[in-house]
């Protein structure tokens, strides 16, 4: 069951009621699980550029989409070795601010993942 994303405010997110004061992913099962940031911090020191080794983490087989919020004011992006990752797995990438990146969530179909970044 995919949960609904209730709102977002500067460092937290709260879906189905729970407030995460943390970036979240969401899988196809609706576990939200935290954001493992460092695989890309390790590799290029902030959590704004997603990694390769992380883009591997957060994908899920059999994926078709995946929605990233990008901060409160879009800061996220991802590497080029992961836009290469995504489209080999063909996997369709929306990056949006996460207050977008929300609704499109929200009002999303089919087998979709995300991650969102609860900050800039």
């Amino acid at each position: 069951m995919k949960p609904t994303i209730d709102q977002t405010t500067f460092g937290s997110i709260t879906i189905e009621g729970t407030v995460f004061a943390h970036d979240v992913m969401i899988r196809q099962s609706g576990q939200v699980k935290k954001r493992k940031k460092k695989l890309s911090k390790a590799l290029y020191g902030t959590s704004h550029i997603l990694s390769q080794d992380e883009a591997k983490y957060v994908y899920e087989k059999g994926a078709k989409r995946l929605i990233i919020g990008t901060g409160q004011y879009g800061n996220v992006r991802l590497s080029d070795e992961a836009a290469e990752y995504f489209q080999q797995k063909q996997c369709q990438v929306d990056l949006l601010p996460t207050p977008l990146a929300i609704q499109t969530w929200n009002e999303a179909n089919g087998t979709v993942i995300s991650l969102f970044h609860v900050t800039c």
